[in-house]
This record gives C-alpha cells, sequence and structure tokens, in this order.
C-alpha cells in the first residue's frame, strides 16, 4: 500500500509540473546568427579568433548614464568590424526622470555619431532604484524617443523575462525584444512580447580570443537595421479590402481604441473579427481585419486622410502640406504635445476646403503605383508630384499615401 501511495504521489507531481508548465516565446523569424556582447569586463578581445569560431554578431557597450564611455569601446569597435563582424551598440541607462533619459540619449547618440552600426541600437535598463513602474516606463519611452529622433535608427529593449513580465507596459512592448534568460531551452513566455529577435542565453560563455566568460546571444535577422521592417520607413500596408473588410498591419504605437476611431468601428468590433483575446495586447507587425465603413461618398466635402508619420515629419510640416493647423491635427487625434510625434504613428487629417485653398487634387495611392504612372495619369510630372509633396525618395511611395497633384 505504501509503495502504491508513493507511485501514486511521483504521478501527482509529474502532472502538475505538466500542467504547471510555462509556454516558450518564439524567434521572430528562423534563420539564427550567433552572437555575444561585451564591454570593459572582457578587456582587451581578439576578434580575428572570435569570427573563426563562428561568431557573426557583436553587441558593444559603448555608454552609461550622460558621462560615462567604456574604456574599450572604440578600440572593440574598430577590431570587431576589421574582422568582418556585425556590430551593435548599448547603453545602460541609469535615469531616474524623463529630461535624464533624454540626456542621456543625446550622449550615447554623441559618441556613436560617424561609426557604421548594423544592428538595432539597444537599450539596456534594468535598475530601477525606488522608481515606479509608471516612471520606469516613461523614462524608458523617452530615452527611446529621442534615441530614435537623433540617430533615425531602430531601437530594440534588452530586458530578463522577470522585468519583461512585470515591469514593461504595452507601450514598451511595440519595440522588438533582446530577451535575457539562462538555463533553459527556449525564453519563457512574458505575457508581453510573443517573439524575440535577441536572446542572451548564458553569461558564461566561452570563445577563442577571449579570456574568461561573455555573454552568448542567438540573434535573428530583424536584429539587423537592413532587415527589420521599420514603421518609419515602410508604411502600414492597406490590403485590397475583401468583402466588408480590409486589413491593415498593426504598427508602433498603434491601440485598439485608435484604430477604432480612426477607421469608424469600435473596439468590441475589433475583438469580435479578430478573436482577440486581450484588447490591450497588440503586436507591431500583426495584422488586422478593419470593418470597411462608408462616410457619405466622394460628394461629402469633409473627407478623413489616414497619414502614417514618417521619419523627420513635424505637425507644422504635416499640416501645411495638407492645408489644415497644428492644433487641428492635435484635437482630431487626442496629442497632448505637439512636438512628440512618431514614425509609424497614424493621424487623421480633415481635408474640407484643401482643394479650393491649395489648387491641388489628393489622390489616395493603390498597390502598384508608380509616381510615374500616376504622373502620366494626370498630366502632370513627376518633379512636380516630388515637389509638392516634399518626396524625399521619389521610388518609395505606399498604398494608401494621399499625394497632392497640380490641376
Amino acid at each position: 500500500m505504501k509503495k502504491i501511495l508513493t507511485i501514486i504521489l511521483m504521478i501527482i507531481i509529474v502532472l502538475q509540473i505538466s500542467i504547471s508548465k510555462v509556454e516558450a516565446i518564439e524567434p521572430a523569424s528562423s534563420e539564427i546568427y550567433e552572437g555575444i556582447d561585451v564591454s570593459n569586463w572582457q578587456g582587451n578581445i581578439n576578434f580575428a579568433e572570435v569570427a573563426n569560431s563562428g561568431i557573426q554578431v557583436v553587441y558593444i557597450k559603448a555608454t552609461q548614464g550622460t558621462n560615462y564611455v567604456s574604456p574599450t569601446f572604440e578600440q572593440s569597435y574598430k577590431n570587431a568590424k576589421a574582422n568582418g563582424l556585425k556590430i551593435g551598440f548599448y547603453h545602460y541607462v541609469t535615469a531616474r526622470s524623463e529630461e535624464e533619459a533624454r540626456q542621456e540619449a543625446q550622449f550615447f547618440a554623441s559618441k556613436i555619431a560617424g561609426k557604421e552600426v548594423d544592428c538595432r541600437l539597444a537599450m539596456d535598463f534594468e535598475e530601477f532604484g525606488n522608481l515606479s513602474n509608471n516612471e520606469i516606463n516613461a523614462i524608458g519611452l523617452a530615452f527611446i524617443r529621442r534615441l530614435e529622433e537623433l540617430t533615425q535608427k531602430p531601437v530594440v529593449i534588452y530586458s530578463n523575462t522577470y522585468t519583461a513580465r512585470t515591469i514593461w507596459n504595452e507601450e514598451i512592448a511595440n519595440y522588438p525584444l533582446w530577451v535575457a534568460e539562462y538555463g533553459v531551452s527556449s525564453p519563457q513566455d512574458n505575457g508581453k512580447w510573443s517573439t524575440y529577435i535577441g536572446w542572451q542565453y548564458t553569461d558564461m560563455g566561452e570563445i577563442a580570443g577571449i579570456n574568461g566568460y561573455v555573454d552568448r546571444d542567438k540573434f535573428t535577422k530583424e536584429i539587423f537595421i537592413n532587415g527589420s521592417n521599420e514603421p518609419s520607413e515602410i508604411l502600414p500596408e492597406v490590403e485590397e479590402p475583401t468583402g466588408n473588410y480590409r486589413t491593415i498591419t498593426i504598427v508602433r504605437g498603434d491601440t485598439l481604441s485608435q484604430i477604432a476611431r480612426i477607421y469608424g468601428t469600435t473596439v468590441q468590433e475589433l475583438v469580435s473579427i479578430n478573436n482577440i483575446p486581450n484588447p490591450n495586447l497588440i503586436y507591431a507587425g500583426a495584422t488586422l481585419k478593419v470593418p470597411i465603413t462608408t462616410s457619405g461618398g466622394g460628394d461629402d466635402p469633409l473627407e478623413e486622410l489616414i497619414y502614417i508619420v514618417r521619419r523627420g515629419d513635424t505637425l507644422s510640416r504635416i499640416a501645411l502640406n495638407y492645408g489644415t493647423t497644428v492644433s487641428q491635427i492635435a484635437r482630431e487625434n487626442n496629442i497632448s504635445n505637439p512636438n512628440l510625434i512618431y514614425p509609424g504613428q497614424r493621424l487623421v487629417i480633415k481635408t474640407q476646403g484643401i482643394e479650393a485653398e491649395l489648387g491641388h487634387t489628393c489622390y489616395k495611392v493603390v498597390r502598384g503605383d508608380t509616381l510615374y504612372s500616376i504622373a502620366r495619369r494626370y498630366n502632370t510630372t513627376i518633379a512636380n508630384i516630388v515637389m509638392l509633396n516634399r518626396i524625399q525618395n521619389p521610388n518609395l511611395i505606399y498604398p494608401g499615401e494621399c499625394l497632392k497633384l497640380r490641376r
């Protein structure tokens, strides 16, 4: 009897372990790149031997706070680049206010200026003192946005699984994750990110060319600046309508309430159509079905356009382009600070009276359009369209974009 009870107890324990097993998050894509991340703790590194060991990516600590530069930063960068490694930089955040965070971003940006960087810039914010969760997230977001503004480069969040689960909010989770978790076969689910683009899987790696231990990482192609879908470069692609719906791509900063308002629907409708289990958790890069609504047809003098903010945009420039005002755009989009907009953000632009005032018509780009085909169709020139819309790259126009055309 005692033996039977022991067996039953063991079975119960095994079942409990199986039931409580935590699901893992997956890599963002299948191709994996072997990497390391280094600081002054590794001293002088023989990067030729590192490269020969199969390492493809190296993240280098550049700065910390507002006045510390890693003493091996310049040498590591130069030698890693000379040996053909893909380079990323990270900054260790110590800020205790949003203003300090912006100052740190400026310091980091100034030290990496002019260097060739292959990977997303990384924010390493892991010691929080007595800060509240709200303060931590506000500081992190202030650092990221200022860094993006200064460098025009995308960012990755470095975080351990516990911090990802308990500290970071959904706004931070719109940025991709470089997760640290050791002693597991895959990083555990954190409830915020469903995928990772970097996984630091040990701090006791041993690599030829480095004396002592080094952090080892696995990266996906999304860690690379040229291999990622930056919202500031590639706008959300609006597919052709299918039945009563169109499909949009979620971008960083989107919320269901914002999308519902822009597309004339409700959060409940979006949740129902897309079978969303948690309305507070949507992810950049995912697609969303949105119902098609009508608003009176082409004779309605009041038309709403959806403008996707690009790198370098300001509200004043957008207002000027579309014959409206900064205050009108801010009011329509519930923007509390008109100086803070970010690449990929959707803005509702009301265009009442724009044709009469400016002498322009607005053409909505569809898939397959080029400036050449549009110019021929409307008897104008590519140069004229470029000038009117302040287009920096004539080869880049996007479905859903509104272009002004001279009559």
